[in-house]
């Protein structure tokens, strides 16, 4: 989702990895039979979170606060960093690349058995690029093609068998038009080229990985979401018939109590046309993943019993309906406290209170919402595909 809903991370960083290393097979890591990992794996799928870097001591949603770490090595499988592959982070100059802190993220998950996935090898939207890339004027579409190449190169190369899945692009669709962003990239290439580029690259450099094109559309009913699904469903269309390897849909499930309605008449509006939707996506052969779950309660009560009540209720809706599809294999939140949720700064709370979109609060007290993920996960449908193929790491 966009940059102004996340946490802005400060300089530094750690000693970068020097290289590729060996690898080898990891097992599965210990976790307790009642985390939400535990609980996803018995119906084959695997339960994670974002996470971002931070020095020792940042008040951060990092692995450096130990409060937090406990939370993510008690309750996941899989971490995904929330901003730190991106090329705002990654790449701060066309020569040049900046890994330290995704590289102190791979570590600690390398460390303590979690998989990892890689988000993102592109964002499209062109106000999220970095500054050297919004003004690139492109001599040609083969310019434009070799530092893309480059790019998605250089992060498969270093990452190698450790980086499970990727969200190859992120984003391409414009929602309010249903077609593939206008960008100086896109431009110059053109929106067809452009995606068919990324994936066949990453699908060559890292043909082990389950890749994904990764987007926010919406199951809440408004005339631009309807836009957008279909927009997307345009896309996906155009990545069969031109054999392009796109192996799932990434459904960023940044799901909103935006309406002064009762649950269960947002979710009866909101149902049969995101099954609709769903069931299109899976007949074209996709697989689903749950990139980026948190909930809005913009619109829920201020009273904090109750609206940890509908906020689980509602999660527990949408999550009963993706689980019910035997295609969808990763589930992961955008972070696992409300202490560290991009949502407190996006589209604020009228009451100006703290928003609770998130599985533990901000003192890292476990909530409603929790239960309601892990009742989900025990009613699951069980997986009919094999999961993506496991991540490897230095022995």
């Amino acid at each position: 989702m966009e940059l102004s809903r996340r946490s802005a991370l400060v300089g530094g960083g750690t000693l970068a990895l020097a290289g590729c290393i060996a690898p080898s097979i990891v097992t599965e890591p210990p976790r307790a039979p009642d985390s939400l990992a535990a609980l996803a794996r018995r119906s084959g799928r695997r339960f994670g979170s974002a996470v971002a870097w931070g020095p020792p001591g940042a008040d951060k949603g990092s692995f450096a606060n130990p409060a937090y770490a406990a939370i993510l090595e008690r309750e996941c499988d899989v971490l995904v960093p929330e901003n730190e592959l991106k090329w705002q982070w990654s790449r701060p100059a066309p020569d040049r690349f900046d890994f330290r802190q995704m590289d102190a993220i791979a570590d600690y998950a390398m460390a303590k058995g979690f998989e990892l996935r890689g988000h993102t090898l592109f964002w499209t939207p062109a106000k999220w690029y970095p500054k050297w890339l919004a003004q690139t004027t492109f001599g040609s579409s083969a310019e434009a093609e070799r530092l893309l190449t480059n790019h998605v190169e250089t992060v498969c190369r270093r990452y190698g068998r450790r980086i499970y899945s990727y969200d190859v692009v992120n984003e391409a669709v414009q929602p309010e038009t249903g077609q593939i962003r206008e960008t100086n990239v896109t431009r110059t290439i053109g929106g067809e080229r452009f995606l068919d580029l990324m994936f066949h690259t990453a699908r060559a450099e890292a043909p082990h990985a389950l890749l994904v094109y990764n987007d926010y559309m919406s199951w809440e009913r408004t005339g631009e979401d309807e836009t957008h699904m279909a927009g997307v469903l345009r896309l996906l269309e155009g990545f069969r018939k031109r054999g392009t390897p796109v192996d799932a849909l990434g459904v960023q499930s940044h799901i909103r109590l935006l309406k002064p309605l009762g649950v269960a008449d947002i979710v009866r509006e909101s149902e049969a046309p995101w099954r609709r939707f769903l069931d299109q996506v899976t007949a074209m052969g996709y697989r689903l993943v749950v990139t980026e779950f948190d909930v809005n309660d913009r619109t829920a009560p201020a009273d904090i019993a109750a609206r940890d009540r509908m906020v689980a209720e509602y999660a527990r809706a949408y999550l009963d309906i993706m689980l019910s599809y035997p295609q969808l294999g990763d589930v992961l939140c955008w972070g696992m406290s409300d202490r560290y949720s991009w949502l407190e700064g996006f589209d604020p709370r009228a009451d100006g209170l703290h928003k609770r979109g998130l599985p533990y609060d901000a003192n890292f007290r476990s909530k409603p919402l929790r239960e309601a993920i892990a009742a989900s996960f025990a009613g699951a449908a069980t997986r009919q595909v094999q999961p993506a193929h496991k991540a490897m790491r230095p022995a």
